[in-house]
């Protein structure tokens, strides 16, 4: 195999710009990767469950002080990352690009969805708003107020190292909450870098933010449980596995902590006989092939209509193999590495067993663009005539399943017929189609699109999904009540005490 130039010189001096000190990338346990070159960037020591603990103790004490600064002004300090951010755009998404895989513009997208993001919350820190509610008693007013949760714990994934710590902060922080959190193993770089930007911004903020407002552990499962189990983090939120979240869940519930869990995708995408086929084309195949198939929202299976099956499919089988697949860092290059092996292998697994189902298997192959430890592949497209097992099952990587259908009713069921609910999206330029498909008869799942594919979301909307996808909700929309617990206020300004529901009770 070919090698490409070393990433671990390019990596440093980025985190070096971004604010962070290198006396701590070194010497530690945790072997920071790149799926770029495969080479070790940095060795990381690791958070002790004791050092968790105390970190939430800290955070704890920062929210009590934190929670009594006005939403307005606490605006203002996610106003200040926000620019961090964007001062830093450049730096700070060529890290994701090296540490994540990420290819140059969908780095940079990252980090315009955590600036998004922040211009969002801030103007959401003047609208944190409940409601004059009608009662029946005279001389009363009843209202409902929203304060401040307390900690919120954020457990994050690889897959957008950076972009869903900043979907759960911003709003945390303009609803008054410290935030502890816990980033993926294979990417603890990006983190670092986005912990030092949201000091600076807290230094230049001033002494009404605390220390210990947001804080970062670096570490492993032992890490996570303390902050899943600890009786001062009223929420957690967890990207990440539907393996993941069953762990998570019943420890949350356990002890009547809040749960917002974004888990497993396995999205779906029509093609009807009226959809706008070059249209379809690209938004099937960036939905497909983008991040290499590494998003949650990547689209998985696709049910074309007999109709247009035969013009579609083989335009679509002929892009296949013109996408650039290579050093994520290349000027025109649209797909990078899988994150590591246990990808690569859990991928040729897949299509080892979508061969034995009949599958007919187009790409998949590994490319020789790195050494023997950066792991690239061609993207797979496997022509199928049903949902085999394999298909109903999620695997993190670039295979779309495609199959045949005849009426819009069953592709609509065969849709559904997974496990998870996160993304699905129809092509149609017919109106009753693209309704019935959005309709409480059409697709399960949290997000349904019309004429675009099933990845990529905007900040405005909330983010999230159904059945084993979790039913969390992050980003937009009223989201940031998950961050606030509610308080229903009856004030009596009379003289006398009328009970509710005429009730009496004269002493």
């Amino acid at each position: 195999m070919t090698s490409l130039p070393s990433a671990i010189a390019d990596a440093r001096a980025l985190l070096a710009r971004l604010g962070v000190d290198p006396a701590v990338l070194d010497g530690g346990s945790l072997a920071a990767r790149s799926p770029v070159t495969g080479e070790v960037m940095a060795r990381l020591r690791e958070h002790t469950a004791g050092e968790a603990a105390s970190a939430i103790e800290t955070a704890h004490q920062a929210y009590l002080a934190w929670r009594k600064v006005p939403a307005p002004r606490r605006g203002e300090l996610v106003r200040l990352l926000g620019e961090a951010l964007r001062a830093a755009k450049t730096d700070l998404a060529a890290l994701v690009t090296q540490e994540a895989g990420k290819v140059v513009s969908e780095g940079l997208g990252e980090v315009q969805e955590m600036i998004d993001i922040c211009d969002y919350a801030t103007g959401l820190s003047r609208q944190l708003f409940g409601l004059t509610l009608a009662t029946e008693r005279p001389s009363h007013r009843m209202m409902e107020t929203w304060h401040p949760l307390g900690v919120v714990g954020v457990i994050s994934a690889f897959n957008f190292p950076v972009a869903v710590w900043s979907w759960n902060a911003a709003l945390a922080l303009v609803c008054g909450d410290a935030v502890v959190w816990k980033p993926s193993e294979k990417t603890p770089l990006t983190a670092l870098a986005v912990q030092a930007l949201f000091e600076k911004a807290r230094a230049q903020f001033g002494p009404d933010a605390p220390d210990g407002l947001s804080t970062l552990l670096i570490g492993g499962r032992a890490v996570g449980e303390v902050l899943v189990d600890h009786p001062k983090v009223p929420l957690v939120s967890a990207t990440g596995s539907t393996a993941m979240g069953r762990q998570v869940g019943p420890r949350l519930a356990a002890r009547f902590a809040r749960a917002l869990l974004e888990l497993g995708g396995n999205n779906a995408a029509i093609v009807a006989p009226s959809a706008d086929l070059d249209l379809a084309l690209r938004g099937v195949a960036f939905a497909a092939m983008g991040t290499a198939g590494q998003r949650c929202t990547t689209l998985r299976r696709l049910f074309v209509h007999d109709s247009v099956y035969d013009a579609f499919v083989p335009r679509l089988k002929a892009a296949y193999p013109t996408v650039p697949v290579g050093d994520p860092r290349a000027s025109g290059v649209l797909v990078g590495p899988l994150i590591d092996k246990a990808a690569f292998d859990a991928m040729q697994e897949a299509l080892d067993q979508a061969r034995a189902a009949g599958g007919e298997v187009t790409g998949g192959s590994r490319s020789d663009v790195a050494g023997p430890e950066a792991f690239y592949v061609a993207p797979a497209l496997v022509e199928i005539d049903h949902q085999a097992d394999i298909v109903r099952h999620e695997t993190f990587a670039p295979i779309l399943y495609v199959m045949r259908y005849t009426d819009l009713a069953d592709a609509i069921a065969a849709q559904n017929d997974v496990a998870q609910g996160l993304s699905s999206s129809i092509f149609t330029l017919n109106v009753r189609e693209a309704e019935q498909f959005v309709s409480t008869e059409g697709s399960d799942c949290g997000i349904a699109n019309v004429n675009i594919g099933p990845s990529g979301a905007e900040i405005g909307g909330a983010f999230g999904g159904e059945k084993e996808t979790g039913g969390g909700r992050e980003a937009g929309s009223d989201s940031w009540k998950a961050y606030m617990r509610r308080a229903t206020n009856t004030i009596n300004y009379g003289t006398t005490l009328p009970l509710a529901q005429g009730v009496t009770f004269d002493v």
